[in-house]
């Protein structure tokens, strides 16, 4: 091709460029190092940062973003296409510095057609901190020192790239793989940091907050949780429990044990929800189905915590409808694809049915010790999962075992009901406090957030996911959790005391209607002063009755003569 062919075209490719610059309307923000600043990039708009005098013993700096829910992009030249970049709600990137550069731009943009508001920070680092994600084994990145969420409604995952050992300006990387010696990048920890955000807090305000809290390295150790420690040789990833709803910043420190040095991955943050659904996003959470299903139990757990016992056919209905709806709720969800809310009607059906069979097996049989079994059966199950509700839930023993887990979750279950042998009373009420003031608990959930639902929904994520097994299940304890335990305890203890003094002077327990029908009738056989005995049998009073109304009226009249 001739240079007066491709001339013009060279010149109208530069137009173009020149035109499509123009058109976004470029903003400096000046950082400095360590100090938070709040941008807002519009529609068609670049920001650069700009960060001016590094010192000279600072080797690499790291550049971080943060918004709510909106992606933003953070690259290092001016058109994101240009070069590498990342899209996300908290990117960032790593910049090692050249030997005599004192002065740094990124730029900043909104990849959709809002405005993005967020807050950023540059983090320096000197030659002996180690690289975070430095070893990145994917190609969007050659250096990767983000965290990745991934999420569902039982689990959340988080991964990173495996970092490597700091070096000098101008000088070359250590190998990533080439050994597995102490003096590689294999004796680098990782230690992984959960923060909660406050409970129910959707706001911008309390997010910035905790980023700013958790973003370097000495934020991350004294304000966030510590929850494991990961080796070189372990998988770069870790589970946790999804809490919809519920704001938690995850933030990754990698260590160096021999230099005694630590740097900060860029903290990544989510809400186990969707802004952007209208249907059931982070602002509608929670289910109409779900809310009509728990306030409903809550009204029936309120009534047995504190007349459970007086009325014993309504408390076994309302154990075993409890008891058939939560097996049949796990059962119809793991082995059928049925939607959410038909799977709760067809349980909520069957639980009626489980409920109406319980009482009718008391009111043939009269085994009261049979019905208190299962009663009791009900308070293990609580009384278990409350136990692993625990930190020793998160006992490596219990949290990568099924085996152990449900072995020792139903032999606490188990356990429960044979206190029940011996004061089958006592327990009963027991569980009818307990139990029914935990219902309340759960009504109260439905409409305001407490962690104690997770008591039980925990053991119901281990039942639908496989997976669950390796999930950390810590949840935040605020507050409003602790006011909602007094609630609990009051319920309980004024429902038990109330119950106990109330039945003291009456029967340990009703005795069955059925057995107490077939007493009466040989009663009435036998004994031959009582008025009924003289009384035909039902069958034959209606075999009469019959025959009255089938046999032919006689004229009224008289047939005889008068006698005078």
């Amino acid at each position: 091709m001739s240079p007066g062919t491709w001339c013009p075209r060279l010149l109208l490719l530069l137009l173009l460029l020149a035109h499509r610059v123009q058109a976004q309307v470029e903003n400096r923000v000046i950082f400095l190092p360590g100090t938070f600043q709040n941008v807002s990039v519009s529609r068609n708009e670049t920001v650069q940062a700009v960060v001016s005098r590094i010192p000279a013993d600072v080797a690499y700096v790291t550049m971080q973003f943060h918004t709510q829910h909106r992606n933003a992009t953070l690259s290092y030249t001016r058109m994101p296409g240009l070069g590498p970049s990342l899209t996300a709600v908290d990117p960032g990137l790593l910049t090692a510095l050249a030997p005599s550069q004192a002065t740094l731009s990124l730029f900043m943009s909104s990849p959709d057609e809002d405005t993005v508001a967020g807050t950023g920070v540059i983090l320096p680092y000197s030659r002996t901190d180690p690289v975070p994600g430095a070893c990145n084994p994917e190609v969007n990145l050659d250096i990767d020192p983000n965290v990745y969420i991934l999420y569902n409604l039982y689990e959340t995952t988080i991964r990173f790239a495996p970092a490597n050992l700091g070096y000098e300006r101008g000088e070359t990387p250590p190998a990533c793989d080439t050994s597995t010696e102490s003096d590689t990048r294999w004796r680098l920890r990782y230690d992984v940091y959960q923060y909660f955000l406050p409970e129910s807090d959707l706001s911008e305000r309390s997010l910035f907050a905790a980023i700013q809290a958790v973003a370097d390295v000495q934020g991350a150790v004294k304000n966030a949780k510590w929850v494991m420690t990961l080796l070189s040789s372990d998988a770069s990833t870790a589970g946790f429990n999804s809490i919809p709803g519920q704001g938690v910043v995850y933030s990754v420190v990698v260590r160096d044990p021999l230099r005694n040095t630590s740097a900060s991955y860029v903290p990544a943050h989510t809400y186990a929800c969707s802004f952007a659904s209208t249907l059931d996003g982070c602002h509608t959470l929670g289910k109409i189905s779900t809310k009509i299903f728990f306030t409903i139990a809550g009204l029936a757990g309120l009534f047995v915590c504190f007349f459970g016992h007086r009325f014993f056919k309504c408390e076994l209905f309302c154990m075993g409808f409890s008891f058939a709806t939560f097996f049949f709720f796990v059962l119809i969800t793991r082995t059928t694809d049925l939607d959410y809310d038909i799977c709760l009607a067809v349980s909520v059906v069957i639980g009626v049915v489980g409920g109406v069979l319980l009482v009718m097996s008391w009111w043939r049989f009269g085994s009261v010790m049979a019905c208190v079994v299962v009663v009791g059966l009900m308070l293990g199950f609580l009384v278990a999962s409350t136990v692993l509700f625990t930190p020793l839930g998160d006992l490596n023993v219990l949290r990568r075992s099924d085996a152990v887990f449900w072995s020792t979750f139903c032999c606490i279950m188990v356990a429960v009901p044979l206190f029940f042998v011996r004061w089958p009373r006592e327990g009963n009420i027991v569980t009818c406090g307990a139990v029914g003031a935990y219902a309340v608990i759960l009504a109260i959930n439905a409409y305001i957030y407490t962690s104690l639902s997770f008591i039980t929904l925990n053991i119901l994520k281990r039942f639908l996911n496989d997976n669950f097994s390796a999930v950390f299940t810590d949840v935040p304890f605020q507050a409003a959790d602790y006011v909602m335990i007094t609630v609990w305890v009051v319920l309980a203890v004024c429902g038990v005391v109330l119950q106990l003094y109330r039945e003291r002077t009456r029967p340990f327990f009703p005795p069955s209607p059925y057995l107490m029908w077939l007493q009466e009738r040989e009663r009435r056989k036998t004994n031959v002063l009582d008025p009924s005995y003289h009384f035909p049998p039902l069958r034959n009073r209606l075999l009469a009755r019959a025959r009255q109304l089938t046999r032919r009226m006689e004229p009224a009249g008289e047939h005889t003569p008068l006698l005078l």
